[in-house]
C-alpha cells in the first residue's frame, strides 16, 4: 500500500511539473558581467561578441592568438582570463564550422605517468566543455593528453613546471 502511494505521488508530481514553464533566473550582477565582457571584447578587437574571421588567429591583438592555457598545480580550474580566451575561440569556431581544433592536455613531471595522462585529459576536457557550452560542435574538437611526455620547459623547478601545466589549442591547417 505504501509503495503504491509513493508511485501515485511521484506520478502526480511529474504531471504537475510537466505543465510548468521554467525560465533561467537572472543572477545579481549579470548586467555588469555583460558590460565587462563588452569592454574586454572592444579592448581586444572583438566586434561585440560577433563572429570572428579565421585570420584573427595570426593577429597578436586578438584573443584567439592566445592558444596556450596554463593551470595551477594539480588543477583543472580554468582562470577567468582564460575563459575570455576560450569564449573568443568559441566564437571563431562556431562561425567557421569547417574548422577543427585539437586540445592537447599536458602536465608537469610530478606525479605518476598514469596520473599525469589523466590530469592532462581532464584539463583538455575542461576546455572542451567550455567550448561546447558556448556553441562549438563536438565534432570540431578532438581531445588528446600527453601528460608529462611533451614538456616545453626541461627544468626541474617551479617555473618549468608552471609552463608544462597547460592545454594547447591547435587549429588544423593553421
Amino acid at each position: 500500500m505504501g509503495r503504491s502511494l509513493n508511485y501515485v505521488l511521484i506520478a502526480g508530481l511529474i504531471l504537475g511539473l510537466s505543465g510548468c514553464e521554467f525560465k533561467p533566473v537572472k543572477k545579481h550582477g549579470e548586467d555588469d558581467q555583460a558590460t565587462q565582457q563588452a569592454d574586454r571584447d572592444s579592448r581586444y578587437g572583438v566586434d561585440e561578441g560577433g563572429p570572428l574571421d579565421i585570420a584573427e588567429l595570426n593577429d597578436p591583438n586578438s584573443l584567439v592568438s592566445t592558444r596556450v592555457l596554463y593551470f595551477p598545480l594539480d588543477s583543472v580550474q580554468v582562470s577567468n582570463e582564460d575563459r575570455d580566451v576560450i569564449a573568443a575561440h568559441a566564437r571563431l569556431l562556431s562561425s567557421n564550422p569547417e574548422v577543427a581544433v585539437i586540445l592537447e592536455g599536458h602536465a608537469d613531471e610530478r606525479g605518476t605517468r598514469e596520473y599525469n595522462l589523466a590530469l592532462g585529459e581532464r584539463r583538455a576536457n575542461a576546455v572542451q566543455q567550455l567550448l561546447v557550452l558556448q556553441g562549438v560542435a563536438q565534432s570540431q574538437i578532438q581531445v588528446i593528453s600527453f601528460g608529462e611526455e611533451r614538456p616545453v620547459a626541461l627544468g626541474h623547478d617551479e617555473e618549468a613546471w608552471r609552463l608544462n601545466r597547460r592545454v594547447e589549442i591547435l587549429y588544423s591547417g593553421y
